[in-house]
């Protein structure tokens, strides 16, 4: 045949039987590859996503059971998973934050209602308590004033409800933090977040240059430490009256409670305090995601009050 390959004497191509073995050993290896892979996943599943798919593995990661009390973290290496930016979005991992409004008058008292919904587009009606309280709503304007940090409550049907006055006119950002417990028992931590309008008027104040002190209420409050990108590092932060430490009491949980949001697309950092006993000073374990600027707010409770400090820092 012309162009053909010659044949050997037991009327097989030697070429053929060549090219056949490599495709045979290619093959093998391919499928070996494989079932190692497979084999190595099922022994590293990793975290899953309330649809039960496989979720990036992150360092210290955790489950709340329901009714679980203070949560706090001991290390940087647990803060590492905690730190990353969230609440860009209304839906993630799986969940869906769905308000009845989001328009309110400017200075005037209204009421935020809405639900978390599942895949399914269910109500989620079962959460864990995480430092003290199932939802935790962070409201504050896109300049990153007005910052609130509110409690709402929950009906039988799933509908969260608080009430909410929105200072001044502007486009504020509402943040729902929660952990949803699954039908299955899975636990999901999330951030979620909103857009909300006061209709009117507005120009957007500067952010405050960077300062380690300020004062609020009288309360000296300052920090050491400085926040880097992909780093898990501590910050120190302590609260005075006069010359003496201010008499910290416990709020949810714990000596502080520290909220970082950064300026431009408003990624929401949720931190945790080191276990410490009683006194002036709480360490808080914080990684920047990426550089910019950030606003802190460090709410502490002295005599029963609550009381935010603010402050501003730059990460390179």
């Amino acid at each position: 045949m012309a162009g053909g390959v010659g044949f050997a004497a037991d009327g097989h191509s030697a070429g053929a039987d060549r090219s056949t073995l490599r495709l045979a050993l290619t093959v093998g290896g391919l499928v070996l590859a494989v079932l190692l892979g497979f084999g190595l996943g099922r022994a590293n599943p990793g975290p899953t996503t309330p649809s039960g798919t496989s979720a990036a593995p992150a360092t210290g990661d955790h489950t709340h059971a329901p009714g679980t009390g203070a949560h706090e973290h001991g290390t940087g290496t647990d803060q590492a998973a905690d730190s990353g930016a969230g609440g860009f979005s209304v839906t993630s991992a799986g969940y869906t934050l769905t308000p009845s409004t989001v328009e309110f008058g400017a200075g005037r008292a209204g009421e935020f209602r809405f639900q978390v919904r599942d895949e399914q587009r269910r109500p989620v009606t079962r959460f864990a308590v995480v430092h003290d309280k199932p939802m935790h709503l962070i409201v504050v304007r896109r300049d990153l004033t007005g910052y609130q940090h509110l409690h709402p409550t929950m009906a039988s049907d799933g509908t969260w409800s608080v009430p909410l006055t929105l200072g001044e006119p502007g486009v504020w950002r509402a943040y729902a933090d929660f952990t949803a417990v699954a039908d299955d028992g899975r636990q999901t931590a999330a951030t979620l977040g909103v857009d909300l309008v006061s209709p009117g008027d507005h120009t957007p104040r500067p952010l405050p240059a960077p300062a380690t002190t300020t004062t609020v209420d009288g309360f000296t409050v300052g920090y050491e430490g400085t926040p880097e990108v992909g780093k898990a590092l501590p910050l120190r932060f302590h609260v005075s009256a006069g010359d003496a430490p201010a008499a910290l009491e416990r709020y949810l949980g714990a000596y502080g409670h520290l909220v970082a949001l950064r300026e431009g697309d408003l990624g929401h950092l949720h931190v945790h305090p080191v276990a410490t006993p009683t006194g002036d000073t709480v360490t808080f374990w914080l990684t920047a995601p990426g550089p910019g600027r950030y606003r802190m707010y460090l709410d502490f409770q002295v005599a029963g009050v609550v009381r935010t400090a603010e402050f501003t820092v730059t990460v390179p």
